[in-house]
C-alpha cells in the first residue's frame, strides 16, 4: 500500500474517531447525530453541483449505502447509551476489518496476502481486547456494538465497489452523503417530530461541526479503497480506536489501564504488516 494512501487513512482515523467522541459525550446522541447528518447533508449536496455525476452502475450502491449507513446511526446511537467509547468503540470497529475482508473477497474478488491478512488479524483482535474488563467481556450493548460492526462492514463494501464503479469516487462520496444525510432527519422526524429537530439547542454547533469532520473523515476511506484492498484500508482505518483509547482518557475521564497499552502495540504491529 502507498506511504500516502497509510499517512491520509490514519489521518482519517483520527478524525473517526474524535467525531465519535464528540457524539458520545452529548446528552441526546439521536439528536446529535441528526443534527451532523444535516451537516453532512448541506456541504454534500452543495458539493454535487459542482461535480461529474457518478456513472450509472455506482447509482444501486449510492442508495444501498446510504440506507446501512441510517442504521449503522441507529444502532451506534443506541449502543454508547448503555456502554462506554472505551468499549463499545472497540467491539464495532474491531470486528469490521475481517468482515470487510470477507465481504471483498466474496463479492469483489479480492485476494489480500498473508502477511496483510495476519495484519487484518492483530488489528481486530488488538481492538476488540480493549472492551475487556479482566476476563469478561462486560458490555451491556454488546449486540448493538456488533450490529454497529455488521453495518459498518456493509457498507463499507458496498462504497468500496460502488466508488471502484463510479469513474469518480469523490462524486459518488457526495451523492452518498447528500442521500444519508437527507434520510436520517427524515427517520428523526418520523420517531420524534419536527419541531424537536429544528429546535436550537447547547451543543448545536458542536454536532454540526462533528458532521464535517465525520465526511472529511469518510471521504479519505473511500478515496483509499478505490486505490487499495477494502480490507487493509478498513484494518487501518480502525486504528482510531488507538486515538478513542486516548480521548478517553484525556476528556472523558477513562482509564487507560496496562492491558489498553498492550493491546496498542498488537494493533500497532497489526498496522506495519499491512503497510
Amino acid at each position: 500500500m502507498p506511504l500516502h494512501i497509510i499517512l491520509l487513512i490514519l489521518f482519517a482515523a483520527l478524525l473517526h474517531a474524535s467525531w465519535n467522541a464528540l457524539l458520545r459525550g452529548g446528552a441526546d446522541r439521536l439528536w446529535s447525530m441528526t443534527v451532523m447528518c444535516l451537516a453532512v447533508a448541506i456541504v454534500s449536496a452543495t458539493a454535487a453541483l459542482f461535480l461529474t455525476q457518478p456513472a450509472p452502475a455506482s447509482w444501486f450502491y449510492v442508495v444501498l449505502s446510504a440506507v446501512l449507513h441510517v442504521g449503522y446511526n441507529l444502532f451506534l446511537v443506541r449502543s454508547y447509551k448503555v456502554g462506554d467509547l472505551g468499549q463499545t468503540y472497540p467491539i464495532s470497529r474491531g470486528s469490521s476489518p475481517i468482515l470487510i475482508t470477507l465481504g471483498a473477497s466474496v463479492f469483489a474478488g479480492e485476494s489480500i496476502g498473508a502477511a496483510a491478512l495476519l495484519g487484518i488479524a492483530l488489528v481486530s483482535g488488538g481492538i476488540i481486547s480493549l472492551a475487556f474488563k479482566g476476563r469478561r467481556l462486560a458490555v451491556p450493548s454488546l449486540p448493538y456494538a456488533l450490529g454497529t460492526g455488521c453495518f459498518i462492514a456493509a457498507y463499507s463494501v458496498t462504497d468500496g465497489i460502488g466508488a471502484r464503479l463510479s469513474g469518480a469516487p469523490i462524486a459518488y462520496t457526495v451523492w452518498m452523503c447528500a442521500l444519508w444525510g437527507v434520510m436520517m432527519p427524515l427517520v428523526y422526524i418520523g420517531l420524534r417530530g419536527a419541531p424537536s429537530l429544528f429546535t436550537l439547542r447547547p451543543g448545536f454547533f458542536t454536532a454540526f461541526f462533528g458532521g464535517l469532520v465525520s465526511l472529511l473523515a469518510y471521504g479519505i476511506v473511500i478515496y483509499a479503497m478505490s486505490h487499495a484492498p477494502m480490507g487493509a484500508v478498513s484494518a487501518l482505518r480502525e486504528t482510531s480506536v488507538l486515538f478513542a483509547a486516548l480521548i478517553g482518557y484525556f476528556f472523558l475521564g477513562e482509564t487507560l489501564t496496562v492491558r489498553k497499552v498492550l493491546a496498542c502495540v498488537v494493533i500497532a504491529a497489526g498496522t506495519i504488516l499491512i503497510g
